[in-house]
């Protein structure tokens, strides 16, 4: 599924918000066809890759993963161990997911154009960004607006439609801060600042951050799915802009925030007793 691999640079009732909107919309779907559904759609996979950014949360604090030494890996694996965030992933899915939706999904990737996409993004997901996609990427980019141009359109079309209503920035921000909201509870730092004026100050980068992952977004799809035509392309962006498959991604993308959110406050809540207490 299209998931975007978050770089970790909506408030909670937002995503709460947007995963009961399909609660009512029919009934859930039963266990193992979300099983069947993870699996085929690459969502499984996307959840799996949310432990690559945990790295980021140290930065955030100022420090740096090498910091906890040997404690930050056994602290990673356990906070965001596979199996617990997909069981989490399924219980919220099977309030909110429902049958129609389900299927509508799975039927486009169990297609022959739908698994070889899902082939290619999950390798993308789980392939930590050294610089070399990105420009790889950046570089394609530069050719197709000389020679292609319509495809670079093309890209675009699939950086919008997966994600509904721009929710990823607003996302990204509200696990930013929740993730410090929690570590000053939990006495890891001293924020200097009331959380008000952190939303606020979050807000004011807002612009420059949305730029940054659309910018990272397109270099990133030009990289994965370089071995797709044209035409193959478009079918995915239509696909994706069906209205179901909007419903669907709406959905995809609050659980993987919301799971995100929860894990980093929980990593925020396990630093306390291995990092001492600093000003932020």
């Amino acid at each position: 599924m299209r998931l975007r691999k978050l770089p970790f640079a909506t408030s909670l009732t937002l995503m709460i918000a947007l995963l009961l909107t399909f609660t009512a919309t029919a009934q859930a779907a039963e266990r193992g066809a979300l099983e069947r559904f993870l699996e085929v759609t690459g969502f499984d996979v996307a959840l799996e890759s949310i432990q690559l950014s945990a790295d980021s949360a140290p930065e955030m604090l100022g420090l740096e993963a090498d910091d906890f030494g040997s404690e930050w890996s056994r602290l990673v694996g356990e906070v965001f161990d596979t199996d617990l965030m997909h069981d989490m992933a399924l219980d919220i899915l099977g309030e909110t997911l429902s049958d129609d939706q389900l299927d509508h999904a799975a039927g486009f990737y169990a297609s022959d154009l739908g698994q070889r996409l899902v082939a290619v993004e999950n390798k993308a997901h789980m392939v930590e960004d050294d610089g070399l996609k990105s420009e790889s990427g950046a570089e394609i980019i530069a050719g197709l607006q000389r020679i292609n141009p319509s495809r670079v359109d093309t890209l675009q079309r699939l950086n919008v439609a997966s994600d509904v209503e721009g929710i990823s920035v607003r996302a990204i921000q509200e696990v930013q801060i929740r993730f410090l909201l929690a570590a000053s509870a939990a006495g890891v730092i001293e924020l200097q600042m009331e959380e008000p004026d952190l939303r606020a100050a979050m807000a004011a980068q807002a612009e420059q951050l949305g730029e940054q992952i659309a910018a990272n977004a397109l270099a990133t799809a030009a990289y994965t799915y370089q071995a797709f035509s044209d035409a193959e392309l478009e079918a995915y962006a239509e696909a994706l802009e069906h209205p179901t498959m909007q419903e669907v991604y709406t959905l995809m993308n609050a659980v993987q925030y919301e799971i995100m959110a929860n894990r980093f406050e929980t990593v925020a809540t396990r630093l306390s007793a291995m990092q001492p207490s600093q000003d932020l």
